[in-house]
């Protein structure tokens, strides 16, 4: 199977779990609460995962998944080939506003990114691709966003991270252009992609970034976890991307303490 038989699957999957899920929002959600009343799942988020879930099963039997609902959201390690799926980035928004929401999808193989899908379903807007092919939105293929300083550009933030200045995050914020929290990891990747903002800083977990980290790492943006480190794949923890000169800047602003 080549590359891009997988991108066109891909993309068919997409677009009928977008239609299933743009229908199902005139019908009477099911929502129920996991860590907390602002921590929610729908129906929506368990069918649509499991639809993806039956479609690699029967197409790529031999690959493994790990995805944000029930037993799929552990995974021992990240070997052979792995489908990163979150089915409905931004629970809350689409419950609450039925928009700024995301389906994202990554395919990793030996740990490493290959293919990154982000589809803003509102908007019909899919941005993709991965090693060797570039960045897309839809069938137009995106330029690389300018490496902007973090004085130069707008900031993507976690609005518990910035109410709370944990690791400095409103000092960050203010030698900023300005914040923005848009409450779907999605949509701030999708931010960066397009040059509108020059970093993201948010506590996420390994569904929420892998569809992004494969795109943004095409466009040469540095990330890792708070600390510099290398991203866990494995729980949630504090998440930073940023253009090179803003990722520069923001390391040295962050306090520990």
């Amino acid at each position: 199977m080549t590359k891009e038989r997988m991108i066109i699957e891909i993309k068919e999957w997409l677009k009928e779990a977008a239609g299933y899920i743009q229908v199902s929002l005139t019908n009477q959600l099911t929502v129920s609460q996991k860590s907390g009343r602002t921590d929610l799942v729908t129906n929506i988020d368990e069918e649509t995962q499991a639809f993806f879930i039956k479609k690699i099963n029967k197409h790529y039997p031999d690959d493994r998944i790990l995805a944000e609902e029930k037993e799929f959201n552990t995974i021992d390690s990240l070997s052979g080939r792995v489908w990163i799926i979150d089915p409905i980035d931004g629970t809350m928004n689409f419950v609450m506003e039925q928009e700024n929401f995301c389906i994202m999808l990554a395919v990793f193989e030996e740990g490493i990114g290959q293919l990154g899908f982000i589809y803003d379903v509102m908007r019909d807007e899919l941005y993709w691709g991965g090693k060797d092919f570039g960045v897309f939105l839809n069938d137009q293929k995106m330029s690389t966003p300018k490496n902007l300083s973090l004085s130069e550009g707008l900031l993507g933030m976690n609005a518990y991270m910035y109410g709370e200045n944990i690791y400095s995050a409103k000092e960050i914020g203010r030698a900023s252009m300005g914040i923005r929290i848009s409450g779907c990891a999605g949509v701030e990747l999708i931010a960066m992609l397009k040059g509108n903002h020059i970093g993201y800083i948010s506590n996420l977990s390994p569904w929420d970034y892998a569809a992004g980290l494969v795109l943004l790492e095409e466009f040469g943006f540095k990330y890792s976890n708070i600390k510099g480190t290398k991203l866990s794949f494995s729980k949630r923890e504090y998440f930073l991307a940023a253009t090179p000169k803003a990722y520069e800047d923001i390391q040295k602003r962050l306090s520990f303490e």
